[in-house]
């Protein structure tokens, strides 16, 4: 009885539980609340001066604030470090004699959470820059409706659904507790690497102190933006038939004689025996 009237006293506490949607806004989507793993174990391994120039700290941190990642620095740093070990153990033990190979296996295991790490930075900022576009025609079409560069930008984030509409949330969370779209903004261009979203801060800033219309610029810069990517697609088609030469020369062509040809030739050989 007292167990089920703890529980139900705990719902009813949680129900009544009220959530400020900007701070969740500030903690929530963008990774900027990190969550350590093993934090005494990942302090001391990354406090190391000599291993986090090794693992080169600047670029894990720079890629964990772009994929937003809830993972600390000194962690991902920790698991390097114990993936080699733990490789070297298991090669070691298996074959003690197997020293080249436990180092080489080590190296791989090293530079694995690197990779993944990368990847999915890679993938997080393709998603937010493909939302681009869409968010430049939103913006212009808040700002013709007649609402200031702020508002419009609010409203703007809020027709959109990916990368990209996380940042601006956690940005428009941030606004609303003191700062700056300007620097949000550019925060957001510069952890996304997204140079279209530092192009729509400028023109945002230049509007802002011209007096100029927003509207025509946000739609000159989408169609400027939508052009640009226009440009480099057709760039990449016309490169591709050249990636394609290694493989067709080098791995399917070999295999196409020696389907083809070399059977004509044995039964030749053959023939003139």
């Amino acid at each position: 009885m007292v167990v089920v009237t703890g529980l139900l006293l705990s719902f009813l506490a949680a129900l009544g539980t009220r959530v400020e949607p900007a701070v969740t806004a500030l903690l929530g989507p963008v990774g900027h609340h990190r969550v350590a793993l093993f934090p005494s174990l990942s302090r001391r391994l990354a406090g190391l001066p000599v291993l986090r120039r090794v693992a080169r700290a600047d670029t894990i941190a720079t890629r964990l604030r772009a994929c937003a990642w809830p993972v600390a620095l000194d962690d991902v740093i920790a698991v390097k470090v114990l993936a080699a070990a733990s490789v070297v153990v298991l090669v070691l033990a298996l074959s003690p004699s197997a020293l080249p190979v436990a180092v080489l296996a080590a190296g791989g295991a090293y530079v694995i959470p690197d990779l993944v790490l990368a990847r999915a930075a890679r993938a997080r900022i393709r998603r937010a820059d493909a939302e681009l576009p869409l968010f430049l025609d939103l913006l212009a079409a808040a700002s013709s409706a007649g609402l200031a560069a702020p508002a419009a930008i609010k409203r703007a984030s809020a027709g959109l659904r990916g990368p990209l509409s996380d940042e601006l949330a956690s940005a428009t969370a941030s606004v609303e507790v003191g700062g700056r779209w300007r620097e949000e903004l550019r925060a957001i261009a510069d952890r996304l690497q997204l140079g279209d979203l530092s192009l729509a801060v400028t023109a945002i800033a230049r509007t802002e102190s011209l007096g100029s219309s927003l509207a025509e610029s946000m739609h000159e810069l989408a169609e400027d933006v939508r052009e640009a990517r226009r440009s480099r697609a057709a760039e990449r088609a016309r490169k591709a038939p050249v990636k394609m030469l290694f493989p067709l020369v080098f791995m399917i062509l070999p295999a196409f004689l020696l389907l083809t040809v070399v059977p004509v030739l044995i039964a030749t050989l053959r023939s003139l025996k």
